[in-house]
């Protein structure tokens, strides 16, 4: 089984950078890609999701995407809580 790493934005965006070089430089996207340490799934992956984005940016929508779980956690508890008190009202318990 391969050894799955949780790269942050930041990293993610170096290698990205750094792939792009090693292409500008004569060698292959899989041959960089390879040099990285990342399959080209990945980079196409990373590509699409981090493709034009500064580090700071990309540390910016990761935050913003965890934000958004949280909310969206908090907003399906709500939801619930508010069914069972209104059970509760009707008198359905």
């Amino acid at each position: 089984m391969a050894n799955k790493k949780k790269q942050s934005p930041e990293a993610i965006v170096k290698i990205l950078r750094d792939i792009e070089i090693e292409q500008a430089k004569g060698l292959t996207q899989d041959d960089a890609c390879r040099k990285a340490g990342i399959t080209i799934q990945t980079y196409y992956r990373w590509r699409k999701e981090f493709g034009g984005l500064q580090i700071d940016q990309a540390r910016r929508l990761k935050e913003l995407e965890n934000e958004n779980l949280k909310l969206k956690k908090l907003v399906a508890d709500l939801a619930l809580d508010n069914a069972v008190l209104k059970d509760v009202n009707k008198g359905n318990f």
